[in-house]
């Protein structure tokens, strides 16, 4: 920016003194419904450029970048006529039969001002509407559903764009009922608009085709199967099957079993054909992740006068193994981070599209300014993460359940997880994670994941140095918290709504809601058998205590689009998990965080609340405790996370990718369930949920590579609940510190013993929501 900036702003330095830069379009004299949509019939040689599209070319294009940016859009009569003419059919469209558009431009300083002034006379409306269809099966069908797809009234608005909705509705409608020879060119439309009244008449008229009486219904014959090799060829020997009467598989690549395929055929025999099947086939084949090119299937009539389609269909495989890296950094004064991960895939174990996904991942956060005692090492934690799973593309039941493939592929996934969390002279925490997870569509938009069984076990081993202080200093319970072995067998569900959704820039609102239940199996087991307790009162199997605890967590945000590709997004997000029967608590990683990159970005991750919570105030000069506890005494049983983020097209083409800018608000919290003594101040309480509210501002760019997004957040402390009164409002109070040091930093880190940072950046990939 800075360097666009630096070699001048002027818009025009870089056209000639004898022409003019578009910089406004203006309508008027039509309806407010479609004057939005009319500007868009403006040719797009003619539509004002984007400042920084043109800044960006003015810088880079002289350095033989000419695809950076966008060119300077110069006034041209002829396409200012072109667009004249287009917007004036658009009005006739929308049933203004005797509209005119008369154009315009004002030029002041090299910049014009293009002016479409329309006469859009009278509305035409539809007085009769009338059709002749010389099929009688195709005029009964159409008859039958006519309430149902069609836009066309009597009274309506004559509509052209009407008459072809009805057009390709009828189409679909002849291509779901077995008239896989019917075209849109045997639909044709008349009308009459010579009345005085501004009245029309239409008709629609459905031909046959050429000497025949009627339009053919065909019905599946036989499918071939073709596999190719991962480079589409179709060379050498084939693994030849006749699975059944229908199916014939061939496969060149040798790695896919039959019903990879078959069960994803839609089409069966002595169906009538059916283009949704067909389409839902080709959706299905590609949605397996594991062809790379899948056609819609070819059909071939039989040469005898049967009606019957034999279907072709050929696919290319993708290359089985694949590995991918990943990864995210954080920056905030002193501290510092990365998570980076890597995944290697293998997309058909056992030759049944089964796809196994070896997981690593490692996470570790700096601090330069916190050292405990005398060790002058800057890592303060670390976490390492490994796993595999194995996902089937059906449900693998021990009983005959519905097939669920209609609106997606269904999954069963096994998994299994192992972390070990390290904690700088504190703490070593593993857990190991054990599941069978079912996911499937009800809907096209939505979908549930059943996890029946999961099994969690987790321990924690205090370093001998920290149990000691803590005990000494009667903080047991932290003791008991992060170093207690636990155990818990439970089911979860998510019920999800409108993922699909979420790349476009349609108005619509996302849900996800989870529950998570734990421990009743193994309570019921106790009971059952008697099992011994422990000093706490709490029931042990196999040696170990057992959790038991209900969690709940929703999700909801609300999409709105404000043309082009401006979009506002309002998230909501709350959550409590509740501990019950055997547990006091809940196991250390069921609790709630804040902060991070897709949370409240303006504080890093576990370093806010719980409520208003004050680390200098709970800790005094006891320095030691203070940095041992970091990162693991902010939590809560409770939590709301609220965002709003406006999000905007900077610029085109920013060295091949999109460039995009966001503002946004971020605010919430963690709450303590009840009134503890590891945190006080952190309860819930209705009466106190303003005041114990962190909020957040920032802005962003985002880097749109079309197949993933770059992201880049500058987020700022406005509102830190950790303070009280008006001196929570740290930005407004104390903004001249921004990006030096004043009194208020010198007393927080003399209080704290570590810098206060208003400011976080977070890089990471993907969008934060």
């Amino acid at each position: 920016m800075l360097v666009i900036i630096g070699s001048g702003c002027s818009i025009t330095r870089g056209i000639r003194k004898d022409q003019a830069l578009v910089r406004k379009i203006t309508i008027k004299g039509i309806d407010e419904e479609f004057a939005e949509t009319a500007v868009n019939y403006v040719d797009k040689e003619q539509q004002p450029n984007n400042w920084l599209n043109l800044q960006l070319y003015y810088t880079f294009s002289n350095k033989g970048k000419k695809n950076i940016g966008e060119a300077p859009v110069v006034v041209d009569s002829n396409l200012i006529e072109y667009s004249r003419v287009q917007m004036e059919k658009y009005i006739r469209s929308r049933g203004y039969l005797k509209a005119k558009v008369a154009d315009s431009v004002i030029i002041k300083k090299q910049k014009a001002e293009l002016i479409f002034t329309a006469d859009e006379g009278p509305m035409f409306r539809i007085r009769k509407f009338t059709d002749s269809i010389a099929d009688n099966n195709i005029k009964g069908l159409y008859n039958g559903n006519r309430n149902r797809i069609s836009h066309i009234q009597p009274g309506g608005r004559f509509d052209t764009d009407s008459l072809a909705y009805d057009r390709d509705q009828l189409y679909l409608l002849m291509k779901h009922n077995g008239y896989y020879d019917f075209y849109r060119q045997y639909i044709n439309f008349t009308y009459d608009s010579t009345f005085n009244s501004s009245v029309v008449d239409v008709k629609m008229i459905i031909d046959n085709p050429a000497g025949k009486t009627q339009h053919p219904v065909y019905t599946i014959n036989n499918t071939l199967i073709t596999i190719s090799n991962s480079q589409g060829r179709t060379t050498g020997k084939a693994d030849t099957i006749q699975v059944d009467s229908q199916f014939r598989f061939v496969d060149y690549s040798k790695r896919f079993k039959p019903r990879v395929v078959t069960d994803y055929v839609f089409q069966k025999k002595g169906e009538i054909y059916d283009i949704d099947k067909q389409t839902r086939t080709t959706t299905r084949l590609s949605e397996l992740n594991v062809f790379r090119n899948v056609p819609n299937p070819v059909y071939e009539k039989l040469k005898d006068s049967s009606n019957r389609l034999n279907t072709r269909i050929d696919i290319v495989p993708l290359k089985r193994m694949s590995d991918r890296v990943e990864g995210e950094v954080l920056f905030s004064g002193g501290k510092f981070g990365y998570n980076i991960g890597n995944t290697f895939t293998d997309r058909n174990l056992f030759k049944q599209a089964a796809i196994l996904q070896l997981k690593v991942n490692w996470s570790i956060l700096f601090d330069n300014g916190n050292n405990v005692g005398n060790d002058h090492s800057i890592i303060q934690n670390q976490e390492f993460r490994v796993g595999g799973q194995i996902t089937y593309p059906r449900l693998l039941l021990p009983f005959k359940f519905p097939f669920l493939g209609k609106f997606a592929v269904p999954h069963t996934t096994f998994s299994s997880n192992y972390s070990l969390f390290y904690q700088k002279g504190l703490v070593k925490r593993e857990s190991f994670i054990n599941a069978i997870t079912y996911d499937f569509f009800d809907t096209p938009y939505k979908s549930h994941t059943i996890t029946p069984i999961n099994i969690e076990f987790s321990r924690g081993v205090i370093d001998t140095a920290a149990r000691k202080a803590l005990l000494d200093q009667n903080r047991g319970s932290y003791v008991y918290l992060i170093g207690r072995t636990v155990f818990t067998a439970g089911s979860q569900y998510t019920y999800q709504v409108n993922a699909i959704k979420l790349n476009g820039y349609e108005n619509f609102t996302y849900f996800r809601g989870s529950l998570d239940i734990g421990g009743n199996f193994l309570n019921l087991i106790s009971n059952l058998t008697n099992a011994p307790k422990d000093d706490l009162g709490q029931h042990k199997l196999f040696g170990y205590t057992f959790a038991q605890y209900a969690k709940v967590e929703l999700d909801t945000r609300f999409y709105r689009s404000l043309g082009g590709e401006k979009q506002f997004v309002f998230r909501i997000n709350p959550g409590i998990g509740i501990p019950y029967g055997n547990s006091s608590q809940l196991i250390f990683e069921k609790n709630f965080y804040a902060g991070g990159a897709n949370d409240l970005r303006a504080w890093l991750p576990r370093t806010l609340g719980p409520g208003q919570f004050n680390r200098a105030t709970y800790y005094g000069t006891d320095v030691n405790t203070r940095a041992r506890l970091k990162y693991l005494d902010q939590f809560g049983e409770i939590k709301f996370i609220t965002n709003a983020e406006y999000r905007y097209l900077l610029a085109n083409n920013f060295f091949g990718a999109k460039l995009k800018g966001a503002f946004f608000v971020d605010a919430g919290n963690v709450w303590r369930l009840h009134d503890e003594p590891l945190n006080p101040n952190g309860q819930f309480k209705l009466n106190n949920f303003l005041s114990s509210t962190a909020v957040g501002i920032g802005t962003g760019l985002r880097f749109d590579l079309s197949f993933f997004v770059f992201r880049l957040d500058a987020a700022f402390k406005l509102k830190d609940p950790q303070f009280s009164g008006s001196d929570q409002w740290v930005l407004i109070n104390h903004a001249g510190e921004l990006f030096s040091k004043g009194s208020f930093k010198k007393a927080y880190e003399t209080a704290n013993g570590e810098s206060y940072n208003f400011m976080q950046l977070n890089f990471g990939i993907g969008l934060p929501f």
